[in-house]
């Protein structure tokens, strides 16, 4: 598998990064995880705009699917005319409402399903082009998920937004890259059930075996650095920082 990311930043866009969306490619077939602010703009450097085979949303914070919306304009007045092939969208229960409340003049409430064939995620284990999708639900105040994506016998796990859980761990068992959410710092944020701090991905990591971890969702306020070391003294693997643009092997 191929792991592109398009965008990592927590909350808002910063200066060097839209807000979460990860490309993962493998047998010619693309999936978007999560598409939030500034994301379209950034994915059309990777991949073109009717290129994308699946798109999955963990949860429907605005910082993790807003720009649905303007993609739903690219595919719905493409510019030869037509309408692009709807495309499965898998998320939450009510993804389809939020998303055309969220557009407010869509031309009538069905026109999103003429491009976007929506899906309901539930957690359990699901086949999408070559990839085989387990999901969980995760720990944040919304419905939220995590996904572990495997392609024979390599396996990408993504944490979505989150506090520390056990189902986090479960899902990360053994993975060999662990894309995990980083967006609080150690010993300043204490907030139940929203996100976890650098030294807590560290420790979702080490718990589960995962060989490698990527930090991301981090905040422009945050420290990522600071971040990273918490990690690293808590896992025994690498810990590197998710940066837009990056692309890993797995």
């Amino acid at each position: 598998m191929k792991l592109t990311v398009v965008g990592c930043s927590g909350s808002f866009p910063s200066a060097e990064s839209a807000c979460s969306s990860y490309l993962v490619e493998a047998d010619g077939f693309r999936l978007l995880l999560d598409m939030g602010n500034g994301a379209l703009g950034e994915l059309q450097r990777h991949c073109g705009l009717y290129d994308l085979d699946a798109v999955i949303l963990s949860h429907l914070h605005p910082d993790h699917c807003i720009d649905m919306c303007a993609y739903f304009v690219a595919r719905y007045y493409r510019h030869d005319g037509g309408r692009a092939e709807a495309i499965p969208v898998y998320g939450p229960e009510d993804t389809e409402r939020r998303l055309v409340q969220a557009y407010d003049d869509v031309p009538d409430e069905k026109s999103m399903q003429e491009v976007f064939d929506f899906r309901t995620l539930t957690p359990g284990t699901f086949e999408l082009g070559p990839f085989t999708i387990r999901t969980a639900r995760v720990c944040h105040p919304v419905e939220a998920f995590g996904f572990r994506i495997e392609h024979g016998d390599r396996a990408l796990v993504y944490s979505g937004d989150t506090g520390p859980c056990e189902a986090l761990t479960d899902l990360a068992r053994g993975a060999d890259l662990f894309l995990c959410e980083a967006a609080f710092t150690h010993g300043k944020e204490d907030i139940p059930e929203l996100h976890l701090n650098g030294r807590q991905a560290g420790e979702h990591a080490q718990a589960a075996g995962a060989a490698a971890l990527v930090l991301t969702h981090i905040p422009p306020w945050t420290d990522p650095n600071l971040n990273q070391r918490d990690a690293e003294a808590v896992f025994d693997g690498p810990v590197t920082l998710a940066r837009s643009g990056a692309v890993y092997e797995v």
